[in-house]
């Protein structure tokens, strides 16, 4: 076996894409991104029970070569840094250059950790080089996820761990979904998706995402539900609940450019919604993901 390379020693430019992912990409390095960034501290404190489970199926060890795909602000990245430290390596990738900028902001320094700007689906990863490769929400927007996990297994060594999160369906995350039906009393509906075209929740199916990783050639492939209560308030009071609501997820896209006095309605809408599930400071609504596992043959 070659000697491992050292973190630089990973390519760090934007491979060439294929016309079918050039739509999911512009808009996490347009309005999808912006979104993000501006809420990125509000993102990561409501995932924290999300990273909690994912790092403990994760597992990551001291001297480890690691993946974090979609790596966003580096909520992730970071952490497994800190578990592989001191002799391992994480290479996190993203689309969207400003999330990189905040990522290598927030990362404390001394980490192995480098981030590269890339699209996961075509990125010239190092063959064989990595043990494990790990995704918070950031490998359910693939065009062709088929080639995508591919392109990703073939960085993976032997016996190597896939270990990522994604959303079951929509009507088992109310946090998401009830916002966004009180939005819909007063905008116009988003533009209707298919339950396999690129999105949060295009991984619902747990027979879709078998079949996904199947073809692209891994084993011992296993989704595990996980129920979570997801604190919109932040333990900050209904005010803070209904900032949440308007700010991220679906229900902020469907006010998108909308008039002060429409967005005033909504707001109205959702608080009266968000009030039946106020516990003292606490705005708790169920959420629902798959944490799926799976190894490299």
């Amino acid at each position: 076996m070659s000697a491992r390379p050292r973190a630089y020693d990973f390519l760090m430019t934007l491979p060439s894409r294929t016309d079918r992912n050039v739509g999911d990409i512009a808009y996490w390095k347009g309005t999808g991104g912006q979104r993000w960034l501006a809420h990125q501290r509000l993102h990561d404190a409501l995932l924290a029970p999300v990273t909690a489970v994912l790092l403990d199926r994760a597992a990551a060890r001291v001297g480890e070569a690691v993946l974090d795909i979609g790596c966003g602000s580096g909520a992730i990245s970071i952490a497994l840094a800190q578990r592989v430290a001191p002799s391992g390596r994480v290479l996190a990738v993203d689309v969207y250059p400003p999330l990189l900028e905040r990522a290598r902001e927030l990362a404390p320094p001394g980490l192995p950790l480098q981030f590269a700007l890339g699209d996961a689906a075509t990125y010239p990863f190092e063959p064989g080089g990595a043990e494990l490769l790990c995704s918070r929400f950031g490998v359910m927007f693939f065009a062709d996820p088929d080639a995508a996990f591919g392109n990703m297994r073939a960085a993976l060594r032997s016996g190597a761990r896939l270990v990522f999160a994604c959303w079951r369906e929509p009507r088992q995350n109310p946090w998401q979904m009830l916002p966004l039906q009180e939005a819909y009393r007063h905008v116009a509906r988003l533009p209707e998706t298919g339950p396999e075209d690129p999105g949060p929740y295009s991984f619902a199916s747990e027979q879709r995402v078998r079949r996904i990783l199947e073809r692209a050639g891994f084993s011992a492939i296993a989704l595990e539900p996980i129920d979570l209560s997801i604190d919109l308030a932040e333990g900050e009071g209904l005010d803070r609940a209904v900032e949440t609501a308007l700010g991220i997820g679906p229900a902020s896209r469907a006010i998108d450019g909308q008039p002060p006095a429409v967005r005033v309605a909504v707001a109205e809408s959702i608080r009266a919604a968000l009030a039946k599930y106020q516990k003292g400071n606490r705005v708790p609504l169920p959420g629902a993901i798959w944490v799926v596992s799976a190894r490299n043959p």
